[in-house]
């Protein structure tokens, strides 16, 4: 992978703290890491945002009653069928 060295300013408590955890040595690695992160992040709930209003409640009405209620019923079921499968 290719680096580029970066010149950031952080407040000297947060660097303390960081130095603290990983180590002046391990600075960039944990500041890396905490940066993808934070992408991530940031990329999930612009992805969420674009998303919004997509969900029809009437083109799930199995959903109308709760997820819970839905899977409980998918759960049965599976249970039903591996008795059948089973009793042979």
């Amino acid at each position: 992978m290719n680096t580029k060295r970066t010149h950031i300013v952080i407040s000297e408590q947060l660097t303390s703290r960081i130095d603290r955890i990983v180590g002046k040595r391990g600075r960039s690695k944990f500041l890396a890491l905490a940066a993808e992160k934070e992408l991530m992040r940031l990329g999930q709930l612009k992805a969420l945002e674009a998303a919004a209003g997509s969900w029809k409640d009437e083109d799930h009405s199995e959903l109308k009653h709760g997820a819970a209620k839905w899977v409980d019923k998918l759960r049965r079921q599976d249970e039903k069928r591996f008795e059948k499968v089973a009793a042979h």
